[in-house]
């Protein structure tokens, strides 16, 4: 983020109270830090069933900052968490594909009765604006490209599911209820701290763990498969205008957040292995190992931000290219890796 930027970003938010739910997370977590660099007091809510206590070691002694351990399936814990607040984040969630195949109540439960909560409880509490984690998992079987906000297709797995039923639910308390919602459809979003431990874990830490293991990552299908992978300060960036945006139009609806460009999976091998290499000559002569398609996936996605270019002012900060070369230079510090 340029120095202008944040100084707009300072100027509108400085002071302000906020709630961070899933702040402990791999997104939550760069949202927290970015907030309190503005002067922001900051509440995160997380259960830690996904998110790591680690991402949220650095901000323990910030006298603006409040840890609340809790769960957005409990109400009572909701109510505590915007205590104070006059701005919600919602980032908590059950996310991947695999996982809520394997247990579709779990992320049922978490997605949807979590999301409602949320809801509910910013309506009792007064709360001028919610933001949201959306995903383009909302899309579905569509397979018009790129992606256009107001065309989605039939969803494909149980997350997905969810994460629409999520932007039925902000709709309709807009309309009874008067709260201001902004949802943003996150497309693969990847950077510095995402879990490649996690037996669901997205496909670049996973390809980066690997590598940095000596071995050779899995690709699901033939390598053809593209996605527009998006850089977590592009995502930081949408969630800080849609906070502050006060155009009445850009409100009570929904935005692709990402790049306008996809990136096939050989592609971001190859870019992933060649910034590993310069920590370690030897992945460079790691080949990937081909396997089937994963059940619930899509063979493309790509996605339009004309509207949140329009509406919120949104542009990528960071290209796929050199998110990934950030991306892998994390990866490579964290196992004590220098570059050669």
């Amino acid at each position: 983020m340029g120095d202008s930027d944040r100084e707009f970003f300072r100027k509108n938010l400085e002071g302000k109270k906020i709630l961070v739910t899933g702040g402990a997370g791999f997104i939550g977590s760069h949202l927290v830090e970015n907030l309190l660099s503005l002067g922001c007091f900051v509440t995160v809510l997380d259960n830690f069933s996904t998110g790591k206590r680690e991402n949220l070691a650095p901000f323990a002694g910030n006298r603006c900052f409040r840890l609340l351990e809790g769960d957005i399936r409990n109400m009572e814990d909701c109510r505590k968490a915007l205590e104070g607040a006059t701005l919600v984040l919602h980032e908590a969630a059950l996310g991947s594909v695999p996982r809520s195949i394997k247990d579709p109540v779990t992320s049922t439960h978490v997605n949807i009765l979590g999301f409602v909560n949320m809801l509910f409880a910013c309506v009792e509490a007064g709360i001028g604006r919610m933001v949201y984690a959306a995903s383009s998992s909302a899309y579905g079987d569509s397979k018009e490209l790129p992606k256009v906000e107001e065309k989605i297709g039939k969803p494909l797995s149980p997350y997905a599911i969810t994460k629409v039923v999520n932007e039925l639910y902000a709709a309709n308390f807009h309309d009874l209820y008067g709260i201001d919602t902004v949802g943003l459809r996150y497309f693969n979003v990847f950077g510095p701290r995402q879990d490649p431990d996690s037996a669901y874990a997205a496909v670049i830490p996973k390809f980066a763990k690997a590598f940095l293991a000596h071995e050779s990552p899995l690709i699901h299908g033939d390598g053809s498969h593209s996605r527009d992978f998006t850089f977590v300060d592009n995502v930081v960036q949408a969630n800080l205008l849609a906070l502050v945006c006060g155009k009445k139009e850009a409100l009570n609806t929904v935005y692709n957040v990402a790049c306008g460009k996809r990136t096939a999976l050989d592609e971001l091998f190859s870019i992933l292995r060649a910034s590993l290499a310069r920590f370690d000559a030897s992945v460079g002569k790691i080949q990937p190992v081909y396997g089937p398609e994963r059940k619930g996936d899509v063979p493309h996605s790509l996605a339009s931000i004309r509207k949140a270019e329009e509406l919120l002012g949104y542009a990528p900060l960071v290209s796929p290219e050199e998110g990934l070369k950030i991306t892998g230079e994390w990866f490579a510090e964290k196992q004590g890796l220098s570059a050669r």
